[in-house]
């Protein structure tokens, strides 16, 4: 490909633009040359004095050698005939200064032959300034509708987002009022309104759903219990209705009714049994900034708090349950291959050494002492959120079932 030539003036220029400003320069320049009396001193000082006081505005290095020109011009004495017709008429190319007195014309032949250089220059200027002035436009558009396509999606996202919200807040109102809704017993399953709860000592005892949850079972096949605090600013009036399934990831991102929701669903976690019982329930929930499901457990991190604040309800289908905070700490989830204390795991204690090896574990982890023990046949529950002070953090507070 050839490469163009943009030189103007004996000046040498990289790119389109600046060509384009250079025959900018170089017409008002010429225009200049035309009505000043080159060979006039004190047109010539007028004329210095205009540029020095930035009259007239140039773009490139052509500007800067049209005033040394004219100083130049200034310094000169008055210059033969001769030395008009033979000096660099050019000026600015070679350096020289192409002035002329007042009554000396240049000779036609180079004065057409500028004439014809300055008529396909001027053209091409205008021709890559349009050019210029089309991409211009063009990044403009492409940035309004970037900006605008961007702006559409984080209201669509606001709008998706303030439903998920209304949804699940509305939903769990109606879950409260149902929940304390007279029973409807031949709805509920058999198997579900009577199941044996194995003791410690492994006796069975034959087990009822509670009646305010009969109605909820009905629907909520998974529902494993409700959870509530001693202060409404977790959970709100109604608290949280508590799912389990065989499947911990699923109510992460799904909500009572099985639909989609960013919010997720309160759950316990799959290895816990409400029946036997397990040593330890393990409850998770999400840490939304709205606040919503375990967003406010941090809450538990100020000692002040949790002393005006120190219950958790927490019912199972089949019993209800008062709790008080135990422990609080963070914590994260580690690999696999890591040999650490992991809270998630303490599930079952099958001993009263490894019960008592599992609380002071947790005693050593605690931001704070509470004053409340635990031993072993005692009833855990362990609520758990994401924390982002680090990663894959987790926010843990550890109640301990106390008698009505």
């Amino acid at each position: 490909m050839t490469q163009k030539d943009y030189t103007v003036e004996g000046r040498q220029f990289r790119t389109g633009t600046d060509y384009a400003r250079a025959l900018r320069d170089k017409r008002t320049i010429d225009e200049l040359r035309s009505k000043t009396n080159m060979g006039n001193r004190a047109a010539l000082q007028k004329l210095k004095n205009e540029l020095d006081e930035g009259k007239y505005s140039f773009y490139t290095l052509l500007g800067d050698d049209f005033k040394e020109e004219v100083e130049e011009a200034l310094r000169s004495p008055v210059r033969s005939s001769k030395k008009e017709k033979h000096g660099k008429a050019g000026g600015l190319g070679g350096k020289g200064n192409g002035t002329r007195n007042g009554t000396e014309k240049r000779p036609a032949g180079p004065e057409k032959k500028q004439t014809s250089r300055e008529g396909p220059g001027s053209a091409e200027m205008d021709a890559i300034v349009q050019e210029e002035l089309k991409r211009q436009e063009k990044r403009r558009k492409l940035t309004i509708l970037a900006c605008s396509v961007a702006a559409i999606g984080c209201l669509g996202y606001f709008g998706i987002y303030s439903w998920y919200q209304y949804r699940t807040g509305n939903n769990y109102d109606k879950l409260s009022e149902l929940k304390g809704s007279k029973p409807i017993s031949d709805q509920v399953e058999p198997a579900r309104t009577a199941n044996p709860l194995y003791t410690l000592d492994a006796t069975p005892e034959p087990k009822e759903v509670l009646d305010e949850y009969k109605n909820l079972l009905i629907k909520y096949k998974k529902l494993i219990g409700w959870l509530t605090f001693d202060d409404k600013t977790i959970g709100g009036e109604s608290g949280f209705p508590v799912m389990q399934t065989t499947d911990n990831e699923y109510y992460l991102r799904h909500n009572m009714d099985q639909e989609y929701d960013k919010n997720g669903t309160i759950f316990m976690d799959k290895d816990c049994d409400v029946l036997k019982p397990s040593t330890n329930f393990i409850v998770y929930g999400h840490h939304m900034k709205s606040g919503r499901m375990f967003g406010k457990l941090d809450l538990y991190e100020d000692q002040e708090y949790c002393e005006e604040h120190p219950y958790i309800y927490f019912d199972t289908i089949y019993e209800k349950g008062t709790y008080k905070v135990m422990y609080v700490f963070r914590s994260r989830v580690y690999n696999e291959s890591e040999i650490v204390f992991k809270y998630y795991q303490f599930i079952d204690a099958n001993s009263e050494q490894e019960f008592d090896s599992y609380m002071e574990e947790m005693a050593s982890m605690s931001l704070y002492d509470t004053g409340v023990t635990a031993q072993y046949g005692d009833q855990l529950l362990t609520l758990s959120t994401c924390d982002y002070q680090e990663k894959d953090g987790r926010f843990v507070v550890v109640a301990k079932k106390i008698k009505e």
